[in-house]
């Protein structure tokens, strides 16, 4: 693996987990919320669905997503699914982030770990990105220890993107001043969630 190669690899990988969606609003919904420990558990978890995308891309599998249109609709619709559930439950503050600050619950690790990996497994533009940018990468003269350092990097720069996302948001301070607008983010968040749910159906 050349460095010019290796360069390249961790640019698109970083911008790729850098572009904003519904996964930053999950890890901020639960840094906020829940504090800095939920917000990394969500962020590594959603770096857990990046991994399953590469190895799917390492093995031919996203193949199989890229020519079959049935199942990458399903995949499509069951993240809309989600998105419309997680926007509809912020928009209404339940579960959100007014109503976790205000009850004083964090909610569940379970529940973090759950919305990280949803939204990274049931994101149809995730898959997408592997087929179309990741997969160029993978060739049939690379060893197996080249495939296993390119499988590696995305989840790693995605966990570690979303990590210091969470310990900014999970801040004391930021955390004090964002408990008055609380009400707010929860409905611009579950409007952006919605509009994203609305968006990968129709366009």
């Amino acid at each position: 693996m050349t460095l010019t190669f290796f360069g390249t690899l961790l640019s698109i990988c970083l911008l790729g987990a850098m572009s904003p969606g519904p996964s930053l609003a999950v890890v901020a919904r639960h840094s906020l919320s829940g504090g800095r420990l939920y917000g990394v558990t969500t962020a590594w978890s959603h770096s857990l669905g990046i991994f399953v995308y590469a190895i799917l891309t390492i093995s031919g599998l996203s193949i199989v997503l890229e020519h079959s249109s049935l199942v990458f609709k399903l995949i499509t619709y069951l993240g809309a699914i989600y998105l419309a559930y997680l926007g509809t439950r912020s928009f209404l503050s339940k579960g959100g982030i007014e109503d976790k600050l205000k009850s004083g619950e964090k909610g569940s690790i379970l529940e973090a770990i759950r919305d990280g990996l949803a939204i990274s497994i049931l994101n149809p533009k995730i898959a997408l990105f592997f087929i179309a940018l990741f997969s160029q990468f993978i060739g049939v003269s690379q060893t197996i220890q080249d495939k296993a350092i390119i499988s590696v990097i995305p989840p790693l720069l995605d966990g570690l993107w979303y990590t210091l996302i969470a310990i900014i948001l999970s801040n004391r301070t930021v955390i004090d001043r964002i408990r008055a607008k609380a009400s707010l983010i929860d409905k611009i968040s579950g409007i952006i969630l919605l509009s994203l749910a609305i968006k990968v159906i129709f366009v």
